[in-house]
């Protein structure tokens, strides 16, 4: 008769709130939802440990060599926008905004996005949230032309309270070195364009949060003055938007001529603090905010919340997602060119003789 193996009331990883059988399987689970991003770049590696990228790539698959190429790389989170997400139940779209919040400062760079990597940390693995999570996040992906080729789902029961979690991105790109955006190529004349945003994005919702609880607002509640179809919390969850293929097919249009002197992604600090980044110390730039119109949401959280206006465009975007400062000959073109390809675009302003400085008014 076989011996049986002993009995043990020993402590195994499951009493600790580490349940291996259930992690297991959540991974098993993500094989094609990750397989969708990838393209020929990419090297299958079953079982792997870490990701594999072909950078310097066959001819044959490719229309093009990098002659002098840069890495380009970022990484990012969603903030207290996870707060929201977890309140609502809902988790399909901050994979979104993971994605976004890395490689929309990508291509600020002039950067063509190759691969992002995420980490998820949370008490305990939940299968379907997890698994909406992560479908956002390849969603994105795919659409921002970047392969996810690997991540990490953290389980942490001693660190993250039930219902608590968090999110962290991380994006690889390619510039061609004479690409790069350069604050020296910036010169008075140039147009400042602006791209719409889609909402808040995922900056300033620790203020969000703020005037949420300080003036009892309900997220499952629909204020009409706000949105007639939408809860505010759904209203609060909208994405932020991906500017990653627009962009990268403007800079691919314009293969001899640098037609953009600069770009901005607009998070905390507004436009004006975001904007002086890509300055130099010989110009400045002035925004007319009647250019664009601001969203309701913004107007909703100002009444609200009784912000004051330098305050809120201080904290959020206000509208306006993107910036592009380009050539004033190439400005129309440009335009043109972003709508076609389902952007919003407005004539925010001007760069001028100056100190480094936005002005808006």
């Amino acid at each position: 008769m076989a011996n049986k193996p002993e009995s043990s009331n020993g402590l195994t990883y499951a009493d600790a709130g580490v349940d291996l059988e259930t992690y297991d399987a959540f991974i098993g689970r993500l094989g094609s939802l990750v397989r969708r991003t990838h393209g020929p770049r990419v090297i299958q590696n079953p079982g792997g440990f870490a990701g594999m990228f072909r950078l310097d790539y066959n001819q044959k698959l490719f229309q093009r060599n990098y002659k002098d190429p840069v890495l380009v790389a970022c990484n990012d989170g969603v903030g207290t926008k996870l707060k929201i997400a977890s309140a609502m139940r809902r988790f399909d779209t901050i994979g979104i905004d993971l994605v976004a919040m890395s490689v929309n400062d990508l291509i600020v760079q002039g950067a063509e996005p190759l691969f992002f990597l995420d980490y998820i940390a949370v008490p305990k693995v939940v299968p379907g949230e997890l698994e909406a999570m992560v479908r956002g996040i390849a969603g994105a992906c795919a659409a921002s032309g970047c392969a996810l080729i690997g991540g990490e789902t953290a389980e942490m029961p001693d660190v993250y309270a039930p219902g608590e979690f968090d999110m962290a991105g991380f994006a690889v790109g390619v510039v061609e070195l004479k690409k790069a955006t350069d604050p020296l190529r910036v010169q008075p004349g140039d147009v400042v364009l602006g791209l719409a945003s889609d909402g808040v994005h995922s900056n300033g919702y620790s203020l969000v949060r703020k005037i949420v609880s300080a003036k009892k607002l309900k997220l499952d509640r629909v204020y009409p003055e706000l949105d007639e179809s939408q809860t505010l919390g759904e209203v609060l969850l909208t994405p932020t938007r991906l500017y990653a293929d627009p962009i990268v097919r403007l800079q691919r249009a314009y293969r001899v001529k640098k037609v953009v002197s600069g770009m901005a992604h607009i998070t905390g600090g507004g436009l004006a603090q975001n904007i002086e980044r890509v300055l130099n110390g010989k110009v400045d730039v002035r925004i007319d905010t009647k250019a664009w119109d601001v969203p309701r949401v913004f107007e909703f959280l100002a009444e609200r919340g009784k912000v004051a206006h330098d305050e809120m465009m201080r904290v959020f975007n206000m509208g306006i997602g993107y910036v592009l400062i380009v050539r004033p000959t190439f400005a129309d073109a440009v335009q043109r060119r972003l709508e076609k390809l389902g952007e919003t675009v407005r004539v925010l302003g001007e760069v001028r003789k100056g100190t480094g400085k936005v002005m808006i008014g």
